[in-house]
C-alpha cells in the first residue's frame, strides 16, 4: 500500500493521496479500535487501559509530533494550520493524561517486556519523523497524527464513560482543508514524496500499535 502512493506521486494530487493513505493504512483501517470487546466487552476496562497507556507512550509527551513540525515549517499557510492543530492536540494530550490516571496501572500481560520495547521503538521512530529536516516530512507526519487520531477517539470516549471522566470533543481536522494544504505545500514531486512518506510512517506505527494491543488482549484472555 505504501509503495502505491510513492508510485503515483507527481501524477495525483497530494491531498487525495494523503487521505487515501489515512483511510487505508492507519488505525482507521484496523478493526481493533472499533471492536466491541474493546469498547464494551467484559474485559474492556483492561483493554482500554492498555490503549490509553500505550497512546501516552507514543503521544502523551510534550513536545509531540505536531509541536516539532510547527517548529520546522516556515510557510505561512502550513504554520497557521499547525498552530491550530497543536492547540487541539494539547487538549487531547491533557485528556489522555486524565484517562491514564483514572484507568489505573497498565494491566499485567504475558510478554510485557517485549511489548514495552516495541512501543518504545515506535516512539523513537515517530520522534525521528517529527524532527526530520527533509522538507514536507514533519508536516506529513503531523497531518497523519491529527487525521488518524479520529479513529482512536471512539475508544477513548468509551474509556471516558467507563472511568467517569469528562473529556472534550475532539476538534477533528477538516479533511478538505488538510487536503488543500497538502496540495499547496507540495509544490514539487520531492516535497510530495517527503510529505507522503512522513504520513505513511506515522500510519504504519499506529497500525502496528493496534496489532500489538489486540495481541495483548488475546494473551490476557
Amino acid at each position: 500500500m505504501a509503495s502505491a502512493s510513492a508510485e503515483t506521486a507527481g501524477r495525483s494530487p497530494t491531498g487525495a493521496l494523503l487521505l487515501a493513505c489515512v483511510a487505508g493504512q492507519g488505525s482507521a483501517a484496523h478493526a481493533w479500535p472499533r471492536h466491541q470487546e474493546l469498547l464494551q466487552g467484559p474485559t474492556s476496562a483492561r483493554s482500554l487501559a492498555d490503549l490509553i497507556h500505550f497512546l501516552c507512550v507514543l503521544h502523551g509527551r510534550y513536545p509531540g509530533v505536531v509541536d516539532h513540525a510547527a517548529g520546522r515549517v516556515i510557510e505561512p499557510g502550513a504554520r497557521t494550520w499547525l498552530a491550530a492543530a497543536a492547540a487541539s492536540f494539547a487538549q487531547e494530550r491533557g485528556a489522555l493524561a486524565r484517562l491514564a490516571v483514572a484507568a489505573g496501572p497498565m494491566p499485567s500481560t504475558p510478554g510485557a517486556a517485549d511489548s514495552d520495547a516495541t512501543v518504545l521503538g515506535q516512539r523513537h521512530a515517530i520522534e525521528m519523523l517529527a524532527q526530520s529536516e527533509r522538507k514536507g516530512c514533519a508536516l506529513g507526519a503531523a497531518m497523519a497524527v491529527i487525521l488518524d487520531w479520529a479513529a482512536f477517539r471512539p475508544a477513548l470516549d468509551a474509556a471516558a464513560r467507563r472511568f467517569g471522566i469528562d473529556v472534550p470533543a475532539f476538534a477533528a481536522a477538516d479533511t478538505a482543508e488538510v487536503a488543500r494544504l497538502a496540495d499547496s505545500f507540495a509544490a514539487s514531486v520531492s516535497v510530495q514524496r517527503a510529505l507522503l512518506f512522513g504520513a505513511q510512517q506515522i500510519l504504519v506505527q499506529h497500525y502496528g500499535l493496534c496489532d500489538l494491543l489486540e495481541s495483548r488482549h488475546q494473551a490476557r484472555a
